[in-house]
């Protein structure tokens, strides 16, 4: 954590200064305070990289999506997803048998529409887990993926933005962790049993493909003219993927760092010294400073009420484990050859060995923090 902040710090800087500047010369904001940054920032972001995400969804249709996400897991894995009728709780679900090699492997439940009564969000779990019973058969997994996307007026097709496809890929991946397990005990199969700072790495994994254009260009297709999404667009919206990378990094190690902290004092210095440990790790990491009546501790319910208690970091450290793990396929010249490792040494693993030493098996050495900075914007952060 330190050493991300350390490299992150710098570009943090740049960001400040270029608000800052914006502030003053366009905004009339002479000295902006913590309470103007917010707004400056989104005035900016709509100065440089202004594009309409109304335009983007029209480039892609659910059916192309669904396609070009397939297309992916069977480039990567060589799995193939098959469409089959069983009881579903309501009309829009759908359900997919995932096969190898003509075999199934598993199965997985879509249910990608909001509706009325619906629990809102995206989340994946499972179903079934993969397990051996004591006579020797065999329970295939099966998992659940539910997001709320606009459903489909009249008889057009539904439509996805760019975020929502993110999202789906997200959440498959977590699905792909689960169904993708060779552990035959249910504690450790698939999901179960894995470290909580690991469990979201197959989940951002997929996320970077969505930033590749050949994969998004795939699965587009313009509503009105049938085009593909032209590359102009798509620099646009990857450029600002990271606008103010920077600022956003050491903000969240302000957090993770703070949370690590207080969980490292005894109960009675944890409730009196939380402002002066705040300070220290604010010093050390942020370039913006609060007001001093700031109480922003008093609401971070993510390490009291939320599960996160000295786990805050995990968000952090997910994003290195997937930056890194995806830079294995930018190096290498076999995808299928580099996949197949992907599945064997992490996703097939499950909670049955340590997240760490999975990593390792898969990359050949310790997590690096370069690929996520490279993949930030950070070139030369040393």
């Amino acid at each position: 954590l330190h050493d991300l902040a350390r490299r992150a710090k710098p570009f943090a800087e740049k960001d400040f200064a270029e608000i800052k500047a914006f502030a003053r010369e366009s905004l009339n904001i002479e000295d902006p305070q913590s309470w103007d940054l917010s707004y400056a920032a989104e005035k900016l972001r709509q100065a440089k990289y202004a594009f309409s995400e109304t335009e983007v969804k029209k480039y892609f249709p659910i059916s192309k999506v669904l396609a070009g996400l397939f297309a992916q897991i069977k480039k990567l894995y060589g799995i193939e997803l098959a469409e089959k009728t069983v009881p579903v709780w309501h009309k829009d679900v759908r359900y997919f048998e995932l096969k190898q090699d003509g075999q199934t492997i598993g199965g997985v439940y879509m249910d990608l529409y909001a509706r009325e009564g619906k629990r809102g969000g995206a989340w994946m779990d499972g179903y079934k887990s993969r397990r051996r019973f004591t006579d020797g058969t065999l329970q295939l997994p099966t998992a659940y993926l539910v997001c709320n996307f606009t459903p489909p007026v009249g008889d057009k097709e539904a439509r996805l933005s760019h975020d929502e496809i993110i999202t789906l890929f997200h959440e498959t991946g977590h699905g792909l962790h689960h169904l993708l397990t060779q552990v035959d005990e249910v504690g450790v199969s698939g999901i179960n049993g894995v470290e909580w700072d690991a469990v979201e790495l197959p989940s951002q994994f997929m996320e970077n493909f969505v930033w590749e254009y050949d994969v998004l260009a795939q699965m587009s297709s313009h509503e009105e003219t049938g085009a593909v999404l032209p590359k102009e667009l798509f620099d646009k919206m990857h450029a600002a993927k990271n606008f103010q990378r920077g600022m956003f990094l050491v903000r969240q190690m302000e957090f993770a760092l703070f949370d690590m902290e207080i969980y490292h004092q005894e109960d009675e210095g944890r409730l009196k010294e939380w402002p002066q440990i705040l300070d220290k790790v604010r010093q050390e990491v942020a370039v913006t400073q609060p007001p001093a009546y700031n109480r922003f501790a008093l609401s971070f319910s993510h390490i009291f009420a939320g599960g996160y208690s000295a786990g805050y970091y995990s968000y952090a450290w997910a994003e290195v484990l997937s930056a890194d793990a995806y830079a294995a396929f930018e190096e290498s010249d076999d995808v299928a050859e580099t996949g197949r490792r992907f599945w064997k040494e992490i996703l097939a693993v499950g909670g049955s060995r340590n997240a760490a030493e999975s990593f390792k098996a898969f990359r050949g050495r310790e997590p690096s923090l370069d690929a996520l900075l490279r993949h930030s914007g950070f070139d030369n952060a040393a």
